[in-house]
């Protein structure tokens, strides 16, 4: 086992490019097949990928998702979570309890929203990890980082799930075929409720378990050095308005009263219809403005979010052109075909959770490769008669379960706490094996 994650480390590490030349790669090779395998002429297809990179819907789609990520991040530097930590970092006495700790705390959190959790979880292990060093305690910070990046495991089976959201959004890219489903047909099935409880005390357990054995000191695995996420402001920047926390709490105070009157008092959303990307958004600016108190401090917060949503922005567009040259060509058909074909020897959604799996290595983004497979996922459950919800959530599964072998959206955490992939990689393939497990088992229950 060690020799297979050395080999594995080595090669991420040597062989693996950044995202967006896996995304160029991915863009050729549609083109090249669709060239090949249909009838499709040069022109056509190039005309089918302009229509996927600019068509209004999708724009809109990559919009959704960067706000997603920038104001968790927002809410997860604010004051308020830094307090929350600091009582979390408390009970963080042992380094078995640490492990424990920090993986149930980032998965509940992730569970919220994942950009609030993948930052959350980063400035927790890095706290724990100072928390250790002051009191003496012996702790393997690696194992430490690793729970701290377990939220993006469950994160796609959570309230900010961009597969499940996006169905349950009007005007979303694919209501023409599948419609509007509620998110009580897939984030609060009885398959999705069974599946992230079992993960939470799983995992916790199993994390706990490896913290028993001996630990390492921390210092050996990375240096504490200081964080942009830990920066000390000038209290007196910008004039008096926007250091203004009034100007906050009635702005902010008045989006969370318009979310709670849409989601409780309205008449229409007796259940779960509510519950949609708009709604996601529109609760976490409220939120993220009111956790800030002065303009001043959301701007300079959001001003540090941005930068890690540069991968969405640049990356989407070329996604949603493939999706284009797969639409426009017949691809998504032939796929859809293939993926039935496999599931004479193995069941459909566990088919769509391995494919899942291992695009996600590839397109390590939830909302993008909704928008490159789900097209596929939909049309073969269509045929095969799998209901779309649970298409759905199989695809979910999948999706964020490879983000324990995948680095990229661990590149924040990596930068908050000083560590390596290498360092943590070991131990998030454990997680992959044993989440893998409960996932396929849920799917199959269900």
């Amino acid at each position: 086992m060690i020799s297979f994650l050395e080999a594995y480390i080595r090669f991420v590490r040597r062989y693996l490019p950044l995202p967006f030349t896996i995304a160029i790669m991915l863009t050729f090779i549609t083109f090249f097949l669709a060239l090949v395998i249909t009838p499709t002429s040069i022109i056509e297809i190039s005309e089918g990928w302009y229509g996927g990179l600019t068509f209004g819907p999708y724009l809109t789609f990559t919009l959704q998702m960067i706000l997603i990520l920038v104001l968790g991040h927002i809410l997860a530097v604010s004051k308020a979570f830094n307090f929350l930590i600091r009582g979390i970092v408390k009970f963080c006495s042992s380094n078995s309890k640490a492990a424990l700790i920090v993986t149930f705390s980032t998965m509940v959190v992730s569970l919220v929203n994942w950009g609030l959790g993948l930052i959350f979880g980063a400035i927790l292990a890095r706290k724990v990890a100072e928390h250790a060093k002051a009191s003496g305690i012996n702790l393997n910070y690696p194992l430490i980082g690793a729970a701290g990046y377990s939220g993006l495991m469950i994160w796609h089976a959570g309230l900010s799930g961009s597969a499940p959201l996006v169905i349950a959004t009007p005007d979303h890219f694919l209501e023409g075929t599948i419609g509007v489903l509620s998110t009580q047909s897939t984030l609060f099935s009885s398959m999705n409720i069974f599946a992230v409880f079992v993960s939470l005390i799983a995992l916790s357990l199993l994390m706990y378990l490896l913290g028993k054995r001996k630990s390492e000191d921390f210092d050996k695995g990375a240096s504490l050095r200081k964080s942009e996420n830990t920066e000390e402001h000038d209290p007196e920047e910008g004039v008096r308005l926007d250091r203004s926390g009034l100007l906050s709490i009635l702005f902010g105070g008045s989006m969370i009263l318009f979310a709670l009157y849409l989601s409780i008092i309205k008449p229409e959303h007796l259940g779960l219809e509510f519950l949609n990307l708009n709604f996601i958004i529109l609760a976490l600016f409220g939120f993220s403005i009111t956790m800030h108190p002065g303009v001043t401090n959301f701007v300079r917060a959001s001003n540090d979010a941005i930068k890690g949503s540069a991968g969405i922005l640049i990356q989407f567009p070329l996604y949603f052109g493939i999706l284009g040259i797969m639409k426009s060509s017949g691809l998504i058909e032939i796929f859809s075909s293939s993926l039935i074909q496999f599931s004479t020897l193995i069941p459909l959604e566990i088919n769509v959770f391995i494919s899942a799996a291992i695009v996600n290595l590839f397109v390590p983004s939830g909302g993008g490769q909704w928008a490159v497979q789900g097209p596929v996922v939909i049309e073969a459950a269509n045929q095969y008669g799998l209901s779309y919800s649970k298409a759905v959530m199989a695809l979910a599964y999948g999706d964020q379960i490879t983000n324990m072998l995948q680095p990229f959206w661990a590149l924040p955490l990596l930068a908050i706490t000083g560590l390596k992939a290498k360092d943590i990689l070991p131990y998030t393939f454990i997680l992959f094996l044993v989440g893998s497990l409960i996932f396929i088992i849920s799917l199959l229950l269900f």
